[in-house]
């Protein structure tokens, strides 16, 4: 099994580890053997020696060789990286497909107890293939299975939401993709060697009822271009950008329910982390939600693959992102409003729709009272009704 990422040698990963370089942070995992514990580059602690890391593509990979997660540096907190991906046109069908699973087993929608034993005949089925072959590609690209991968993908965002809210067990269990607190006990403790109760802090009364974490991102990172990108299209009475904190209201799929609430985010460059907070409402859809953010803020970009198409074309933009979305239909009806008319204007325009047909709803939050609409209330709006909100929306009447 290849422990060490392809585009980085094992001299190199302990040079970024020794300088805890934060551009590195999500690209590679250290073990150490004299104390069976595996970090982020970014670690606080003291560097260790060099005979004794071992170094690791991938968080599942650590936990396969026996290494615990730090509770100082929580890997759960480190960006996404994948350094088996290459230019398409680079790849073999084999490694496509096993990257490919990999971004399904990402996903927290797929992530039920279920998923220990039809789930891989099913994510298998997804992708054309049977559930051995499969298996067998996975392992030969990522060294662990794909039960591994999951199993570590559930662990850690258990972790991080028993350390980070104040979630019951039963509901950090069933936001995990358990089906029982018990079950989740049994995994937890023979995988980590602890209860999950340890892992839990004292919060501050403010802290109750809205749940903070924080999110990893590799630096540099132009939160004020973001920003911007967000403020001049932020949809009135759905999203907001005041003093630098992003704020909306949203709908989040989970556990077969829908969760209706709000969140904000702000970036914390100083400490290279996107700081999301959750309303009650969505604490329920927290791993979800999550996953969401991290795409609409692009926070598993490589700055550095960034920086090297952008050199000379735009000097000084380092960090520049590219901001994604929380909700694909929401994407495509705002592609729609914009054909052929300016950015204030499509703004406009998706005001009125969210004012005419989206969901009302109750936020601490004055500006932010609809969700944007959904895709059944547009379906049931009337050609007349659209059509009367202005030019742009006649797109949806035929």
């Amino acid at each position: 099994m290849p422990a060490t990422p392809a585009l980085l040698d094992d001299d190199g990963c302990y040079r970024a580890l020794a300088a805890r370089d934060a551009r590195f942070d999500g690209r590679f995992f250290t073990g150490v053997i004299t104390t069976g514990i595996y970090c982020r580059p970014v670690c606080r602690v003291r560097t260790p020696l060099r005979s004794n890391c071992r170094f690791f593509c991938d968080a599942a990979q650590a936990e396969q060789a026996g290494f615990r997660p730090c509770l100082r540096c929580r890997p759960e907190l480190a960006p996404h990286y994948s350094p088996w991906s290459l230019p398409w046109s680079l790849h073999d069908a084999s490694a496509t497909l096993a990257e490919q699973a990999a971004r399904l087993l990402d996903e927290p929608g797929g992530w039920g107890e279920q998923a220990e034993g039809p789930a891989l005949p099913r994510l298998a089925g997804r992708l054309g293939v049977r559930d051995r072959h499969l298996r067998r590609i996975f392992e030969a690209r990522f060294g662990v299975s794909p039960l591994q991968y999951l199993q570590t993908r559930r662990l850690l965002c258990a972790k991080q939401l028993l350390t980070d809210t104040d979630l019951p067990v039963a509901d950090v269990a069933l936001a995990s993709g358990f089906a029982s607190v018990r079950r989740f006990n049994t995994v937890f403790c023979g995988h980590y060697g602890m209860p999950p109760t340890r892992l839990r802090k004292s919060l501050p009364a403010a802290a109750r009822g809205v749940a903070t974490v924080r999110l990893g991102l590799r630096p540099p990172y132009d939160a004020q271009a973001v920003m911007d990108f967000l403020a001049r299209r932020a949809v009135p009475g759905v999203e907001q950008v005041v003093g630098g904190e992003y704020t909306r209201t949203a709908c989040i799929p989970s556990a077969q329910r829908q969760h209706t609430g709000w969140f904000s985010v702000r970036i914390d460059s100083g400490a290279h982390q996107a700081v999301l907070l959750a309303g009650d409402g969505l604490r329920g859809a927290l791993p979800t939600l999550i996953r969401r953010v991290r795409h609409l803020f692009d926070l598993d970009a490589d700055p550095q693959a960034i920086d090297a198409v952008l050199d000379g074309d735009f000097p000084g933009g380092d960090g520049l992102r590219v901001p994604g979305t929380i909700d694909g239909f929401e994407l495509a009806v705002r592609a729609v409003l914009g054909q052929q008319i300016t950015v204030a204007a499509a703004r406009t325009l998706a005001g009125r729709l969210a004012e005419r047909f989206g969901e009302p709803l109750a936020t601490p939050h004055g500006d932010l009272v609809r969700l944007f609409p959904t895709a059944q209330a547009l379906a049931a709006a009337g050609s007349d009704a659209l059509g009367r909100l202005g030019r742009g929306c006649q797109y949806f009447c035929v």
